[in-house]
């Protein structure tokens, strides 16, 4: 915990008019303390963008325009926080003038996420913001609380409410909120423009040092970070550290199995202060940066995943055994990542095991909630036997047969009467209609007995099941 230190180097920072490390990417947000106000200054829309244009339009009361290139995102800074104390929080956002002298011309919105969600969710619209602004500034400020300049009380944003202040939040210890501060303005000269983050409230008031939990900012490469194959290259940069400007040199290592053994030194120079992660490269990756006073060092677990690849579909009992009289299945996936599956376009599960699943050619769709891709239907088949078929012409269970019989070893199937009198010998492709010597048969009970070859020990054994099913007219 280095609040005094960072505490002045924020204060060298303002008095020079140089600013901190912008962060564009929720995945990579500045973490920030409220021991000191923070200087930020943004430009740009980030090297991904957090909310798809072509499918996130709006996010709280932050929207798209209709310029092609109004994204929600424009001229963006993201932080992150971790609360120390319960209470009262609040913040100011001062937009301060692009030359250090002059008018400001920034028109800075905000949005707060939390707590204890993750970018994934922001970025594909899941978590909508708990606090929020879009209106025209008529003061310089605008933020969560009550306006320092105005004195207007913060109220709950509503379209055109023309108030800038949202309401105060309500923090727990140990509590993680993201912040997206973005200029939705045009930037006219085309440079970055400043701000001043400050944070307010009576929790502040009571303990500035421990209002929010300082000992985050040490994590300065970001919170662990989950991304898919193909994204932009994630930038770690070591210009948020407490360091400051007091770099004698940078190493960066890396432990690509995260098992405690450093795999490979990436770069060890003192003007490596950023480095760029390429997909799909999972790793736990270490920065050491040595300055005049010691060492200084973080790390950062980052994974990729993939869009998700089906592996097999257990079949774990059938109605053919009997006990239980059901069928149940388990999906498994190619990949570590967070998926969850549906079936026959019914509702998403997190568990893999679907029970009572209907014999025949059945579909699943298996998503990656991490945002990295879904499958499209894919078949898989269940072995079991329709326990009744109606022969009447409807198009609908007119005719009976074992279902995915197709899967089994020289499959063949005998149909009896009560009596144990053979009516008809079905295979693969052949279904029974309910006819006997072209007569149609009565609506009652009929036996049947499955044959067919399973491997064992790599030798074809003979199996043979038999039970019962209704025909109904």
């Amino acid at each position: 915990m280095r609040p005094i230190r960072y505490a002045v180097y924020l204060v060298f920072f303002c008095c020079l008019g140089i600013y901190a490390q912008n962060s564009p990417d929720c995945r990579t947000a500045i973490p920030v303390c409220a021991d000191a106000p923070i200087m930020g200054l943004a430009d740009g829309s980030g090297d991904i963008d957090d909310f798809d244009p072509e499918v996130i339009r709006e996010s709280g009361c932050l929207e798209k325009g209709s310029v092609s290139n109004a994204n929600i995102e424009h001229n963006t800074s993201w932080f992150v926080f971790r609360a120390g104390t319960g209470g009262q929080l609040g913040f100011d956002i001062e937009a301060l003038p692009a030359s250090g002298s002059g008018t400001p011309t920034a028109e800075w919105d905000f949005a707060v996420y939390g707590p204890d969600v993750d970018c994934a969710d922001i970025s594909n619209g899941t978590a909508q913001p708990i606090r929020c602004n879009y209106e025209v500034n008529e003061t310089r400020f605008t933020g969560l609380g009550i306006n320092p300049e105005s004195g207007q009380v913060g109220t709950t944003s509503t379209t055109q409410n023309l108030n800038t202040y949202d309401e105060w939040l309500d923090v727990q210890p140990g509590e993680i909120y993201y912040i997206l501060i973005n200029n939705f303005n045009t930037n006219f000269d085309g440079d970055p423009e400043p701000f001043m983050l400050t944070f307010t409230g009576s929790s502040v008031n009571a303990d500035q040092n421990n209002a929010l939990d300082c000992t985050l900012r040490d994590e300065f490469l970001g919170l662990d970070i989950v991304a898919c194959e193909g994204d932009p290259d994630i930038p770690l940069s070591v210009l948020n550290s407490p360091a400051g400007p007091d770099i004698v040199n940078v190493t960066w290592s890396v432990d690509y199995e995260d098992d405690g053994t450093i795999d490979q030194q990436l770069a060890a120079a003192p003007s490596a202060t950023e480095f760029m992660v390429s997909s799909p490269n999972s790793g736990r990756y270490f920065v050491d940066i040595e300055t005049s006073f010691g060492h200084i060092t973080d790390d950062i677990l980052i994974t990729y995943y993939g869009i998700p690849v089906l592996d097999r579909v257990d079949l774990l009992n059938t109605n053919l055994s009997l006990n239980p009289d059901r069928n149940n299945i388990e999906i498994f996936v190619q990949g570590d990542g967070d998926y969850e599956y549906a079936i026959n376009d019914g509702e998403f599960q997190d568990d893999p095991v679907f029970n009572d699943v209907p014999p025949g050619t059945n579909t699943v769709v298996i998503n990656d909630k991490n945002g990295c891709g879904i499958t499209e239907p894919i078949e898989f088949l269940v072995l079991g036997y329709p326990k009744f078929f109606t022969p009447n012409n409807d198009g609908a269970n007119d005719t009976w047969n074992i279902k995915g019989i197709e899967i089994l070893t020289d499959p063949v199937v005998f149909v009896f009467d009560r009596y144990g009198k053979l009516l008809a010998q079905l295979n693969v492709g052949l279904d029974w209609d309910g006819m006997y010597n072209g007569r149609p048969l009565p609506s009652t009970d009929y036996w049947f007995r499955l044959e067919y070859g399973e491997q064992e020990n790599g030798i074809i054994v003979a199996r043979n099941t038999k039970t019962h099913f209704s025909l109904k007219r």
